[in-house]
C-alpha cells in the first residue's frame, strides 16, 4: 500500500487518471495529505488549489509563501521577478531555490538580471491544481539550483465548473480571469485567460501594468495513465517604483511613493508549449519555451554619469529546449518491498543576446556587455527506496550532472573603449551529488527523519569566460562553473487524528562560494563560503470542516565560514520569519481568511552595523457565495503599515549631490498602502 501511496504522489499527484476508460477527478486536499509513511523529509509538503483560493494575494508570486518560511516581496514594477528568502538565504530572483510547472523549468540560467531569475507573472493562480515543495538537497530528481530547495506546480486538467471573474480595485486595478474545461471524446480540453491592468500607488508615475496570460491544456486518458499537452502565452509591460534612498525622502526631495528616476521598467513576454506523459511505471516530459525581457532600471541615479545618469537597460532573448524521462520499478530486496527510480534530462538554453546597455529614459546610449550564450546541461540520477520493516525505511539517492558553456561576446569595443572580444570562450564542468534519509514511523501519526544531501547551483556563463572587466578593462578571474552545497537535517512530522498536520525541522546548509555574475554591472562578484542552520515549524489544524489555523515559524543562524576584516554576517539573511492565518469557509455561503506575515531584522552589510528594520503586514480576504455567484473583497495591507518590502544598503549619487562622491544609504521599496479589491465571480 505505501509503495502505491507513493507512486500516486510522485507520478500521478493531483492529475486525471485512466479509470475503466473513463476520466476520473482525484481531488488534492492539500495540508490535509497524510504524507506520514510517504515523505523523505520533514521539511517537504503540499499545498492545493483549495488553500491557494483562500489566500488573497497582492502580486502573483506570492503563491511561494505556501512554502513555509518562505518571504516573497518587490524592489521594483509588477513585471518584474520577485525577491525571495527563504532558509537564510537572499534568493535574489531565484538563486538556490529550483521551481518548475508542469516539468518546465522557471529558474533562467545565465539571465540578463540575475542568476536563476525567477518569474512567475505567467502563472494564473486560479489554474494551479497543487504547489509540491521540497526544502534542502535531500532529492535526486532536483538539480541546478537545490541548495534552499524546490517547488514543483502543477497546473489542473480539468475543472468542476467553469468560471468568468472580474475584480476591480483602487489605483485602476483590474483583472478579468475566464476558464473552462471541457470533456470530449478526444480527452479534457482546458482553457484560462488571465487579463490584468494595474497603475499603483505611486505618486510620480503610473505603472501601467498590462498583462495578458493563456494556458490551452488537452489532457488524454490512456491505459495506466495519462498524455498532456499544454501551451501557455504571456505579455507584459509596465513602469517600475524602484527602490528609493532614504535621503531623499529625508531631505523632502521625494516621498516614500516616489522615484528618482521615472522613466525605468520594463516588458516581458514568455511561449511555451510542453507535453507530459505518464504510463505505468514510465513518466516522460518535454518543453519549448521563447522567453525574452527588457528590463531598465537605475539604482545608482547619477554617481558614474552625472550628465546622462546611471540608467541601465538589461535583455534577455532566449529560447529553452528540454525534457526528462524516468521509470520507477517496484521489486524485493531480501523479502522487502523496494523501489528503484531511473531518470535522465536535458535542457539547452539557446541565447541570442543577453545584453547590458548604458540608457537615459530608455534610449541606449552605449553598449556595456553584449554576448550570446548557448548553455547545455545532462543529468542522470537513480533513487532508491527501501521498506526495511514497518517502520523502517531508507532512500538513497544518486546523481551527475554534466555543463557545457559557449559565450560569444557581441559587442566588441564597448561604449567604456574595452574591448570585450576576451570574454568570449568556452568551459565545462561535471560533478556527482549523494543523497540520503533514513526515516522510522513511530505509529500511525508520526515519523522522524535524518537526511543529508549534496546540492548545486551553476554560475552564469558569463561568469566562466570571462577575462576583462566591462567597466574599466582589468583582468577578472573566471569561476567555477558549478558550486557545490552540502546539507543536513533531522525532523519529526505528526499527522493527528486527521485534523493536525505539523513538522519540526533543524536544518544545517553549506556552501562552497556564494559567487554571483552581477548582471547590473557585467563582472562577477566574489563571496565567500557560507554557513546557515535553522530550525522551522509548521502547524496545520482543522477545527472543522469550517475553520483552520496555520501558523508557520523559521529561524536562522547565517554567517561567512571564514573569517574577514569587513565581517562575517551575510547581507540578506533573514533571522525570523513567522506566517499565521485564520481560515473559514461555512456552508451558509460565507468564506474569508485573516493572514499576517512577519520578517524580522537583518544585516545590511557584513559587519551588521546597518539593519533593516522589521516588517509585518496583514492580508484580509471575506467572500460569499450564492447560487453560481461569489462575491469577495480583499483587503491588503489591512493595517496599512509603512514598513519596507525589501531594504539595501550602498552608495548613490542624487544629481544634487557634489560630483563622483557616493553617498553610501538604505535604499528601500515601501509595502503598498492599504487597497482594497471587489470580485464578482459567475460558476457555469
Amino acid at each position: 500500500m505505501k509503495t502505491s501511496n507513493w507512486l500516486l504522489l510522485m507520478l500521478l499527484s493531483n492529475q486525471v487518471l485512466a479509470a475503466e476508460g473513463d476520466i476520473e477527478t482525484v481531488i488534492v486536499e492539500g495540508r490535509l495529505i497524510n504524507l506520514v509513511g510517504e515523505a523523505v523529509s520533514a521539511s517537504e509538503g503540499i499545498v492545493g488549489q483549495k488553500e491557494i483560493a483562500l489566500r488573497p494575494l497582492l502580486r502573483t508570486g506570492e503563491v511561494m509563501e505556501l512554502v513555509p518560511g518562505m518571504v516573497v516581496t518587490q524592489h521594483s514594477g509588477t513585471g518584474k521577478a520577485n525577491q525571495y528568502f527563504l532558509r537564510g538565504f537572499n534568493l535574489d530572483h531565484g538563486s538556490d531555490f529550483a521551481t518548475s510547472i508542469d516539468g518546465m523549468p522557471v529558474n533562467m540560467r545565465t539571465h540578463g538580471h540575475g542568476q536563476g531569475y525567477t518569474d512567475l507573472n505567467f502563472l494564473i493562480p486560479e489554474a494551479i491544481s497543487q504547489l509540491a515543495y521540497k526544502k534542502g538537497a535531500y532529492y535526486a530528481d532536483i538539480g541546478d539550483f537545490s541548495g534552499a530547495g524546490s517547488a514543483q506546480i502543477t497546473t489542473a486538467n480539468t475543472l468542476e465548473r467553469g468560471l468568468v471573474e472580474a475584480t476591480f480595485g483602487e489605483d485602476n486595478y483590474s483583472r478579468l480571469l475566464a476558464m473552462n474545461s471541457v470533456q470530449s471524446s478526444a480527452g479534457t480540453t482546458l482553457f484560462a485567460l488571465e487579463a490584468n491592468r494595474y497603475d499603483g500607488p505611486w505618486s510620480d508615475i503610473k505603472e501601467d501594468v498590462d498583462k495578458l496570460n493563456l494556458l490551452l491544456k488537452q489532457t488524454v486518458a490512456l491505459s495506466d495513465g495519462q498524455l498532456s499537452l499544454a501551451l501557455m502565452a504571456y505579455d507584459n509591460s509596465w513602469n517600475s517604483a524602484d527602490q528609493i534612498p532614504s535621503r531623499a525622502v529625508q531631505q523632502g526631495i521625494i516621498d516614500e511613493l516616489g522615484s528618482i528616476d521615472d522613466t525605468v521598467g520594463g516588458q516581458s513576454s514568455r511561449y511555451s508549449v510542453n507535453v507530459n506523459w505518464q504510463q505505468a511505471g514510465w513518466q516522460g516530459s518535454a518543453y519549448l519555451i521563447d522567453y525574452d525581457l527588457n528590463l531598465w532600471s537605475n539604482f545608482t541615479y547619477f554617481l558614474d554619469d552625472e550628465v546622462n545618469g546611471d540608467q541601465f537597460e538589461q535583455v534577455d532573448d532566449r529560447r529553452i529546449y528540454g525534457g526528462q524521462l524516468s521509470y520507477i520499478a517496484a521489486s524485493e530486496l531480501a523479502g522487502r518491498a523496494m523501489t528503484n527510480r531511473l531518470g535522465v534530462e536535458l535542457r539547452v538554453d539557446d541565447i541570442d543576446e543577453v545584453g547590458l546597455y548604458h540608457t537615459q529614459a530608455r534610449s541606449r546610449l552605449g553598449t556595456i556587455r553584449s554576448d550570446q550564450v548557448d548553455e547545455l546541461s545532462a543529468g542522470l540520477f537513480w533513487e532508491n527506496r527501501v521498506t526495511w520493516s514497518s517502520q523502517l525505511r531508507s532512500v538513497i539517492g544518486v546523481r551527475y550532472d554534466y555543463y557545457d558553456f559557449e559565450v560569444d561576446d557581441r559587442a566588441g569595443i564597448n561604449t567604456n573603449g574595452v574591448n570585450l572580444a576576451p570574454n568570449s570562450g568556452s568551459a565545462n564542468d561535471d560533478l556527482s551529488s549523494v543523497k540520503a534519509s533514513l526515516v522510522y514511523t513511530f505509529n500511525d501519526e508520526w515519523e522522524g527523519y535524518v537526511s543529508a544531501g549534496q546540492g548545486f547551483h551553476s554560475n552564469d556563463a558569463r561568469g566562466t569566460t570571462i577575462q576583462i572587466d566591462p567597466s574599466d578593462g582589468g583582468a577578472v578571474n573566471s569561476v567555477d562553473p558549478l558550486v557545490r552545497s552540502l546539507g543536513y537535517e533531522v525532523g519529526v512530522r505528526g499527522f493527528i487524528s486527521d485534523r493536525i498536520n505539523t513538522s519540526v525541522a533543524l536544518w544545517r546548509l553549506e556552501l562552497d562560494s556564494e559567487l554571483l555574475f552581477v548582471g547590473d554591472a557585467g563582472n562577477t562578484e566574489a563571496a565567500r563560503g557560507s554557513e546557515r542552520q535553522g530550525i522551522e515549524l509548521t502547524s496545520y489544524y482543522h477545527f472543522s470542516e469550517q475553520f483552520s489555523l496555520d501558523i508557520e515559524y523559521a529561524y536562522t543562524d547565517t554567517q561567512f565560514s571564514d573569517s574577514a576584516p569587513e565581517g562575517n554576517h551575510i547581507p540578506g539573511a533573514i533571522e525570523h520569519v513567522f506566517q499565521a492565518g485564520l481560515n473559514a469557509d461555512f456552508n451558509n455561503g460565507w468564506f474569508g481568511s485573516l493572514r499576517l506575515r512577519y520578517f524580522g531584522e537583518r544585516p545590511l552589510v557584513e559587519d551588521a552595523s546597518v539593519k533593516s528594520d522589521p516588517s509585518a503586514i496583514w492580508n484580509l480576504r471575506v467572500g460569499y457565495r450564492v447560487a453560481d455567484w461569489t462575491l469577495k473583497a480583499d483587503v491588503l495591507n489591512l493595517s496599512d503599515s509603512n514598513d519596507h518590502d525589501i531594504d539595501y544598503y550602498y552608495g548613490s549619487r542624487l544629481a544634487s549631490e557634489p560630483t563622483t562622491i557616493a553617498s553610501d544609504d538604505t535604499h528601500y521599496h515601501v509595502i503598498e498602502p492599504r487597497t482594497v479589491r471587489l470580485s464578482v465571480g459567475y460558476a457555469f
